[in-house]
Order: C-alpha cells, then sequence, then structure tokens
C-alpha cells in the first residue's frame, strides 16, 4: 500500500544516534586510559645540584650525604652532588659565587656574610631552618680550665679558616676577655683532626660547635678522657652586648646524656641555628622539592643524625637574616594548614 513505510527499514536518524553513542563510548575509554597512562599535573624538577657539606667526620657531612639519599629517591630526575668543605664561611663563598647550590651554614656566619657585603651576598636566600649548633669546649679531663677564660696562653682548637666554629671561638674568647690573636696559641684545625690532637698532647683545649651529639666527640670520650667546659650566661650576654651577627647566639644546655663519659651533669653553653641556604638563581620547583624533602626526611634522617630530629615545619620557615626563596615559600604554603 501504498504510503506506509516498509518495518524492515530502519530509521535513519535511529541509526545516527547508535553511532554517536559508540564514537563517545570509545572517546571516554580513551580519555580514561590517557588519564590513567598520562603522568599530570607539575613537571618533576630535574638537572644537576652540587651540596657544599662540611668536615668529614662533622655533622654537616653526615646530614649531607642522607639528605642526599633522600633527594636521589624522592627526586630521581636530579644528580646531587656532594662537597666537602671548611664549614659555614667557606659553604656560603661557594655558593654565592656559584661554585655550589646549596648547602648549610649557620646563622651567625650568614649575618657576617652580609655585613661585609661579600661577593654575592645579596643573591643568597634561605630555604629551612635546621637545627642548632652547640658550642662545645673540649677539655682532657685532668685540665686546670674551667672557663674559657683560663685558655690564656695555651694551645687552643678554634676551627678551620673557612668555619663557622672559628667566628664563634674568636668571639667568645674576646667575650672572655682575651685577644684571640694573642693571648692563646690558635691551631686552625677541623673536628676532623682536633681529637686527635688533643689526645697526643698537641692541643690543650679546642672549640667545636656541631649538633649533639657530635660523633668526633662522642668517639674521643670513649677512648679518652675528656670534659666539657661551661660557658656561661655572662659569657652569653657580653657576646650579645655587640650586636650584629652575635644576635643569633642564644644561652642553651648540653643535656648530661649528650657525652654520658665526659659530664655527670647538663653543661651550660652557647647554640645558634643553621640554616638550609642557596641563592635566587636557583629556580622555585628545584628548591621547592629540595624544601619539601628536608621537611619530609625528618625522621629517617634524625635517626642517624640526631639533631635533625628537631627539624619543625612550625620553625622552619624562619631563615632569618636571609630572606625565604620563593620555592621554599610555596612548599610552606601548599602544606599550611
Amino acid at each position: 500500500m501504498s504510503g506506509v513505510p516498509s518495518p524492515a527499514a530502519p530509521a535513519p536518524r535511529a541509526a545516527r544516534r547508535r553511532v554517536l553513542w559508540s564514537a563517545a563510548a570509545l572517546l571516554a575509554v580513551a580519555g580514561l586510559l590517557l588519564w590513567w597512562l598520562v603522568p599530570f599535573g607539575p613537571e618533576q624538577p630535574s638537572g644537576k645540584i652540587t651540596f657544599s657539606t662540611g668536615v668529614r667526620t662533622g655533622v654537616y657531612q653526615r646530614y649531607g650525604q642522607l639528605l642526599k639519599d633522600a633527594l636521589d629517591r624522592e627526586l630521581p630526575r636530579v644528580a646531587v652532588t656532594l662537597r666537602d668543605s671548611e664549614g659555614s664561611q667557606q659553604n656560603l663563598a661557594r655558593v654565592a659565587s656559584g661554585e655550589a647550590d646549596f648547602t648549610i651554614a649557620t646563622a651567625d656566619a650568614v649575618a657576617t656574610y652580609l655585613q661585609e657585603g661579600r661577593p654575592g651576598a645579596e643573591s643568597l636566600r634561605g630555604c629551612t631552618r635546621l637545627y642548632d649548633d652547640y658550642v662545645q669546649l673540649v677539655v682532657p679531663k685532668g685540665s686546670r680550665v674551667r672557663s674559657a677564660g683560663d685558655l690564656k696562653g695555651l694551645r687552643v682548637g678554634v676551627g678551620q679558616e673557612g668555619s663557622g666554629v672559628r667566628l664563634l671561638a674568636d668571639r667568645l674568647l674576646s667575650a672572655a676577655g682575651l685577644d684571640p690573636a694573642a693571648d692563646v696559641r690558635p691551631v686552625p684545625a677541623g673536628i676532623d683532626t682536633m681529637p686527635g690532637l688533643l689526645e697526643q698532647g698537641r692541643l690543650d683545649a679546642f672549640f667545636w660547635s656541631g649538633g649533639l651529639p657530635t660523633n668526633a666527640v662522642l668517639r674521643l670520650s670513649e677512648r679518652f678522657p675528656v670534659r666539657l667546659v661551661p660557658l656561661d650566661q655572662k659569657l652569653v650576654d657580653t657576646v650579645h652586648a655587640e650586636g650584629g651577627p652575635s644576635r643569633y647566639y642564644r644561652s642553651a644546655v648540653i643535656p648530661a646524656d649528650a657525652y654520658p663519659l665526659a659530664q655527670d651533669e647538663p653543661v651550660q653553653t652557647v647554640a645558634v641555628p643553621n640554616l638550609l641556604v642557596t641563592t635566587d638563581r636557583m629556580g622555585a620547583a628545584l628548591t621547592e622539592g629540595v624544601t619539601r624533602t628536608v621537611i619530609g626526611s625528618r625522621d629517617r634522617v634524625g635517626r642517624e643524625v640526631h639533631p635533625a630530629q628537631v627539624v619543625d615545619l612550625r620553625t622552619a620557615i624562619y631563615t632569618n637574616p636571609l630572606p625565604l626563596h620563593d620555592g621554599a615559600r610555596r612548599y610552606y604554603r601548599s602544606v599550611k594548614p
């Protein structure tokens, strides 16, 4: 009968709908596969960085090694090289000049570098406030030295020329009424050699500034009778009166269990914070990644380097006297509650 469509002929509109639905399903599956296989989000930082640490038996060096291990895990596209150094002053000079990219330095050494306007000082930036260094004045157990003022005329290890220990030793000797160059016989040695020199009778005392406990001092106390000389509040007050970089020192106490064979009670001393330092030339993504790894690896690193246990997200942002690097600031904002 004319005018009546054949029931065997499919409706063109319905067929088109089926094709469109099939195409949409295929696109959805393809999109899901892409989402699963292709990594979205910010690109992982890559490149090479040099980290300037410290003397071989010091806390800086061991901390740097453990941090490198953490960075190798967390930032696999970043190749990290460690360089030994004399300490804070040399570390800052290396980073400022571009010989190194990251380092650790004490806040007073940073303030001195800035105050003296040394090359590249304006480029330095802070990433994290780490742990505090504690000044340790070590003498043989039977020594007559009971205070810093008793060091007059003696052979005193004062740290290497490029170390933060040297800055501290000179300031503390001056605060005790001694001329660091004339009233003592200064020996420019580091923690890698001072314990041996004391044990051999070639030193009468040595200054060290580091986290607690410092393995080199701990091992010395286990094989040779030594004790720690108190650095009292009056000495700290005298140093503070100088102002400038000295304002970063604070009075502190070395717990009795830090060196059980060298002390049977807490010993008063001076402490100064350490900072993780880079420059404004370092990219924000890489600096953010390094900062994140420092905070995230605290417990793992702290099992071997005990001072690292006190790295705290609540205080890490306070990197005075350095401005905070933009990448570090980005990290702290990302974890802000």
